[in-house]
């Protein structure tokens, strides 16, 4: 072995190994493979943590060195190259005197020599990059699984949107999209609508509990699905009721004797934890073609409400003789209108808590019909009249200024009001008037919040909602999306939106003390929630387990019967003035 090379010697081998770094960083080294000892330089000596500065070293000095998970494969790198008298490429760890860990990368030249091979390379210091490309790594595989539970929580979120969650069957929200599909079939000749109703359901629910109640429309969808054919489209479009689309039916007489088999099969009694339940369905049918399939579900939901008034377990078909009760909702909403101009709807209203200070942080206003013969009237039995009427609108607005007339008045008295939630439909959020009507209201930043109430699907609404949408805003105004999980909206509209808060359907919320994947999917929406900054409220809070199990979840707000009934505005005054928490009460 040569005493030692000139620098230019070393530099010029450097080039042939493809090194590049500053010469400060690298060690170099000469090993004569005849030979047990090794020429070291000053950065050899530093990177292995000698303390030394002799130049010839003992080659255990460099084996002892190396990590003993590594010291085989560094071994078979160097045997490998000398082998075929090659370029010398290896990395390995070392073990420092202190115990330190460090990563060496090492290259060198074979030269041969009168049969003798020695090796001329160096070696630096890669600790940095290995430990920085193991952290990229490691975040990197962070951030896929992230991905893919989020793609998993969204996919299960979305499949939620447009499936009820006890049968597995589409939703109202999916029944409706399919419908207005079918609707613009050119193709498709005729339409029929089996509308099913669950008889005696309410009585189960009541008598035998809400698990026997699922019980029962688990067993009842199956039985449907059995009934008819292959390629119908079934839903569970409320709670106790299921529509079937059947395209190009033979015939009206055809589907009428098979929704007549049909209530037979729903006669057949479901068994539950040993105790036999007895119902039953009664079936409305409607059909169409053309241009008037896009009511058949209201003239099914008709000849349904036929055959419940005329008894259980009966079929009624759409026709000409049941316009008679179109005609008492036209009646019904000659009343409403009057009414409206009479300014007999006034709000009720629901306290809202926060889940963890149970501090009232807001109230919904909801729309009560003071019946001047009748007395006070729920909105089941008016909201579905303003719908048809197109006067969706003209309620919103009276609630909202009878609303905004009352918050007055207690602040006048001296209470503190938080925000009063309004209903707001789809009419009325696209009226291209509502900003300027607001204006004209003086409303005030924070005190009202917007919930968007019915069907709105903001994936494909229109410029004008999301302009007003943005007013709203503008004018410090919160959105809020109502009953999610219903069908009434879905990701894309919440990422759309970017609403303030959203509210969970009580559909969602009530079984979640007894059903594991029911508690598991409303952490996944919750989850979703947080992650687009959204607040959330639970609704149909009916117990205190409820309200507990909710606030572990991570839910904002509760509302609910457990919490506090819709009351009037005296009322609601009252408990403003007292200003303290709200106790759970029972329902």
């Amino acid at each position: 072995m040569k005493a030692a090379r000139s620098e230019q010697e070393f530099q010029n081998i450097l080039r042939r190994l493809g090194i590049a770094l500053d010469a400060s960083q690298i060690g170099v080294w000469e090993h004569d493979t005849q030979k047990d000892e090794v020429v070291w330089d000053l950065q050899m000596h530093r990177l292995y943590g000698t303390g030394k500065t002799q130049k010839r070293v003992k080659a255990e000095v460099w084996m002892n060195a190396i990590h003993p998970d590594d010291f085989a494969q560094a071994q078979a790198d160097f045997d490998k190259a000398i082998a075929a008298k090659d370029v010398y490429s290896s990395e390995y760890r070392i073990v420092l005197p202190n115990g330190e860990i460090r990563y060496l990368r090492s290259r060198a030249y074979c030269f041969e020599e009168n049969d003798n091979i020695t090796l001329i390379g160096a070696e630096w210091d890669v600790t940095a990059d290995v430990l920085l490309n193991r952290e990229l790594r490691r975040q990197k595989a962070i951030a896929e699984a992230r991905a893919v539970a989020l793609e998993a929580s969204t996919g299960r979120i979305e499949y939620a949107a447009e499936h009820d969650y006890l049968t597995g069957l589409p939703n109202r929200r999916f029944f409706d999209r399919r419908l207005g599909e079918l609707a613009s079939d050119t193709g498709l000749e005729k339409l029929a609508i089996l509308h099913i109703g669950l008889d005696r359901f309410k009585q189960i629910n009541d008598t035998a509990g809400h698990s026997a109640g699922d019980d029962v429309l688990k067993s009842c969808a199956k039985r449907i699905e059995a009934g008819v054919p292959k390629n119908s489209f079934i839903a569970r479009v409320s709670g106790d009721e299921f529509a079937v689309l059947i395209a190009n039916f033979t015939s009206l007489d055809d589907l009428k004797s098979r929704a007549e088999r049909l209530t037979q099969q729903l006669k057949q009694s479901v068994w539950h934890n040993d105790e036999e339940l007895r119902t039953g369905g009664s079936i409305g049918v409607a059909a169409a073609s053309g241009r008037h399939i896009a009511g058949l579900l209201a003239e099914s939901d008709i000849a349904l409400h036929r055959a419940k008034k005329l008894g259980r377990g009966r079929v009624e078909v759409y026709s000409a003789q049941l316009k008679a009760q179109l005609n008492n909702e036209q009646r019904v909403g000659r009343q409403f209108a009057h009414g409206l101009e009479k300014g007999e709807f006034i709000p009720y209203y629901q306290a809202q808590i926060d889940a963890r200070t149970r501090r009232v942080v807001g109230m919904e206003a909801l729309a009560r019909w003071r019946h001047p013969k009748r007395g006070l009237i729920l909105p089941g039995e008016f909201i579905k009249v303003a719908g048809n009427l197109g006067r969706l609108d003209d309620l919103d607005s009276a609630i909202l200024k009878a609303a905004l007339k009352d918050r007055q008045n207690w602040i006048r008295q001296g209470a503190h009001v938080p925000r009063i939630a309004v209903n707001v439909s789809a009419a009325r959020l696209s009226d291209p008037l509502l900003i300027d009507e607001l204006q004209r209201l003086h409303v005030q930043p924070d005190m009202l919040s917007f919930e968007l109430l019915e069907t709105i699907f903001l994936d494909d609404s229109e410029d004008d909602v999301f302009s007003n949408v943005a007013g709203l805003k503008a004018m410090g105004i919160d959105i809020e999306i109502d009953d999610f999980g219903s069908g009434h909206a879905s990701i894309i509209g919440l990422v759309k939106l970017k609403p303030r808060r959203m509210k969970i359907d009580r559909q969602l919320v009530f079984p979640i003390t007894t059903s594991r994947e029911q508690k598991r999917l409303l952490r996944s929406i919750i989850d979703i929630a947080k992650a687009l900054n959204i607040e959330v409220i639970a609704e149909g809070v009916e117990t205190l387990e409820h309200a507990k199990l909710l606030t572990r979840l991570g839910c904002d707000i509760l509302q609910g019967y457990a919490i506090a009934y819709p009351v009037p505005a005296a009322d609601m005054l009252a408990r403003l003035m007292q200003d303290q928490e709200l106790d759970l009460v029972a329902p």
